[in-house]
């Protein structure tokens, strides 16, 4: 399975990494993610973005140690980091991992979380770091995505684009068992990590699991 890492600016730069990041992966960065890169020694492999953010020169670093560049004008249609993941999944990514986003405007943001779940990432494994939480996305009709966190770390399951059907959790203080969640409802929030390990599957749809503490705190 070949993975893809991709940097966005904003929050705070985590060093070391939430996770350990794979050996041999794709390496992009959105933007002034690619200050994130440096920080956190990862050689890049592709810089995309209108690069308002990102210093020139550490554009040419990056470009000197073997990066391309994809300049987009100010004036585009996506964002950074939606650039970032179609580079990724043209290059064959089947799994990305996106470190940062958060910080900046509240816009940007949720425009960010909610192209994770884009219906043209749907054949792809998408998580996120984004401040101290951990996002994963999970499509209907997929096998069940596994969850690690702390028992009693929270987990908040957010449908996304329509009401997400037949939802089956296993591990959680509060079991759903083919059961539908609506979008603009609050069923799904705060749900709470019995052991180390837990799972979520769905029909159809798409949901949003959302660890706010990255899996590592107490529900409270």
């Amino acid at each position: 399975m070949r993975t893809a890492v991709v940097l966005a600016g904003g929050d705070a730069i985590d060093v070391p990494p939430p996770v350990p990041l794979p050996e041999g992966a794709l390496v992009v960065a959105a933007d002034s993610g690619l200050h994130r890169a440096e920080a956190l020694g990862l050689h890049v492999d592709h810089v995309v973005g209108d690069l308002d953010s990102a210093a020139p020169d550490a554009v040419d670093r990056a470009v000197a140690a073997g990066a391309t560049v994809d300049r987009h004008p100010g004036a585009k249609d996506y964002t950074d980091l939606e650039l970032a993941l179609e580079y990724a999944a043209q290059q064959g990514a089947q799994h990305v991992v996106v470190l940062g986003g958060a910080g900046g405007r509240l816009d940007h943001l949720l425009g960010n979380v909610l192209v994770l779940t884009s219906a043209r990432f749907a054949a792809i494994d998408v998580e996120a770091f984004v401040a101290e939480a951990h996002l994963t996305v999970v499509h209907g009709g997929r096998p069940p995505v596994e969850l690690r966190g702390s028992p009693g770390s929270l987990v908040t399951l957010l449908p996304v684009g329509g009401t997400a059907r037949g939802v089956v959790t296993d591990g959680l203080a509060y079991r759903l068992d083919t059961e539908d969640l609506t979008p603009g409802t609050t069923r799904g929030v705060s749900n709470v990590m019995v052991g180390t390990a837990a799972s979520v599957a769905l029909d159809q749809g798409t949901l949003l699991v959302v660890q706010p503490d990255g899996g590592t705190g107490a529900a409270s």
